[in-house]
């Protein structure tokens, strides 16, 4: 059963903000979405026009119209506007309590002017006393502190500890609005806890209602059933992706809305059962490990564009700038884990088809450190052994490598390609992000390895050696499994994401 999850905020005609956006961010965060108005705003991406309260009991009017008829799983709160609509929502909310309340205490635009007057604040302040949450920005904390607005990460943690002890609730303190490259998160409970949320700035100027989306999925995931420091920390990464993608959506002449549907859209490409493009489109994307010959050179210019695809997957560009979140992740390197002993086998069946004893040697020695060194890299990282089941995703991969080892081989030897090819490409590029205190610095640095580029070479050549021994049936034959291996990369690179 979808979570029913209410909004009470006012509302943006131009959908990026307000009632709209969190609408668009309850649904897209996996819930049913009701909501309440408590003003009509003329307002649009470059400002606000003109506001209308409606009288205190049309409001309430609304509110019974929801809960006389819905059982209501969460609440997130926004727009309030005055103390006599703050008193009759904390008024109603006593009387209907639910389970989850989230509070976005709009009280100070993004001018720095304060919106409330110091009754409507005193009353903001108790109502945030009920709330699971609470997701100001650092101007709207300072306020609630009655304190001087802060201005680094840690300062910001430190007066939210002080705030969320006195009202008993937690407080979320977001980054976004403080400068430098990063826009780290942290939930602080009223234990004195603190739950930090990697998390790195994006450089666009399209961020209207960012504030408003993420109180909604934060309320959402909370009614999904996401413990609190999961949902913040799944909220934050879902929005980071709408950010990412605002600046494809052209909406507005000022500083326009976030794309709400990014996060499902790469779920719903994911989903596609169309038969991959054996032929695509190739890309510019210039090779760092050079093809050996024109059948290697004829394969990567079919696979470039998957290339790009992979390296503009959300995965790798989380892991890249350290924000993947750690279960994310573990998740890829179980899967790997599993993987790599499949793969292994693989190496070895190729190598039991080579054609000369050298090539025979070289394939074995792959295999032999893939079941070795890689896989002691594995078990350092996840501290341990893992015998987790596969993934459909990591099933299909190594059902194919599993196939690919009873064929011919210049087959078998272009099925394993990819597996070294691209990963030996992906590792290059991301080389110039690792950094002694990256948190993922063990992997980044493994196959970035000269030793694994070296590898990766000379399996190159093998497979040029093989294709140009083979007839031309064979050739296609290995073309299309190539292909259909590259593919494979790429969702298994993709998988982790959506493993949440």
């Amino acid at each position: 059963m979808l979570p029913r999850v209410l909004t009470i905020a006012g509302t943006d005609p131009t959908g990026g903000a307000g009632l709209q956006a969190d609408i668009k961010a309850i649904n897209e965060a996996g819930g049913f979405p009701l909501s309440v108005t408590t003003a009509l705003v003329a307002q649009n991406t470059c400002g606000v026009r003109e506001v209308h309260t409606p009288p205190v009991e049309f409001l309430r009017a609304q509110l019974d119209a929801v809960f006389d008829d819905v059982q209501v799983d969460a609440v997130k709160i926004g727009m309030l506007g005055s103390a006599e609509i703050t008193h009759a929502i904390t008024e109603y909310l006593d009387r209907h309590p639910v389970p989850f309340l989230v509070v976005d205490p709009v009280m100070v635009a993004t001018s720095g002017d304060r919106l409330l007057s110091v009754e409507a604040e005193d009353a903001v302040r108790e109502l945030c006393k009920r709330a699971t949450i609470i997701t100001p920005n650092l101007s709207e904390q300072a306020v609630l502190a009655r304190a001087e607005e802060v201005r680094t990460h840690e300062e910001a943690i430190e007066q939210a500890t002080a705030l969320a002890r006195d009202l008993g609730t937690a407080v979320l303190v977001k980054g976004g609005h403080l400068e430098g490259d990063r826009a780290d998160n942290a939930v602080v409970h009223p234990t004195g806890e603190v739950f930090r949320i990697r998390n790195v700035r994006v450089n666009t100027t399209n961020t209207h209602g960012t504030g408003c989306s993420l109180s909604s999925c934060l309320a959402t995931r909370l009614a999904v059933g996401q413990p609190l420091d999961k949902a913040a920390q799944w909220a934050t990464l879902w929005l980071s992706t709408a950010i990412r993608h605002a600046d494809d959506l052209h909406v507005g002449k000022g500083h326009g809305p976030v794309d709400h549907a990014a996060w499902n859209r790469m779920y719903r490409e994911a989903a596609s059962t169309a038969p991959w493009d054996l032929s695509p489109a190739p890309s510019e994307e210039k090779p760092l490990v050079a093809p050996a010959g024109p059948h290697t050179q004829a394969l990567w210019s079919r696979c470039s564009s998957l290339l790009r695809a992979i390296l503009g997957d959300g995965f790798l560009t989380l892991l890249a700038d350290g924000t993947l979140p750690e279960e994310a992740f573990r998740f890829y390197l179980e899967q790997d884990a599993f993987y790599l002993r499949e793969y292994g086998k693989a190496l070895a069946g190729v190598a039991s088809h080579s054609p000369n004893s050298q090539d025979m040697i070289a394939w074995a020695r792959d295999a032999q450190n893939t079941m070795t060194e890689e896989a002691n890299l594995h078990r350092e990282i996840l501290g341990g052994e893992t015998h987790t089941d596969p993934s459909y995703v990591t099933l299909g991969y190594t059902s194919l490598l599993g196939a690919a080892a009873g064929k011919d081989y210049a087959v078998a030897a272009a099925t394993v390609l990819p597996c070294y090819w691209l990963y030996a490409e992906v590792a290059l590029r991301m080389a110039e992000k690792n950094t002694p205190n990256h948190p993922y610095q063990a992997w980044l640095s493994a196959y970035a390895d000269e030793g694994f580029i070296e590898d990766t070479r000379q399996a190159i050549e093998r497979v040029e050696r093989a294709l140009e021994a083979a007839g031309e049936a064979t050739r296609e034959e290995a073309t299309r499994n190539f292909m259909y291996a590259a593919y494979w990369e790429r969702e298994f690179f993709g998988q982790a994401l959506r493993a949440s």
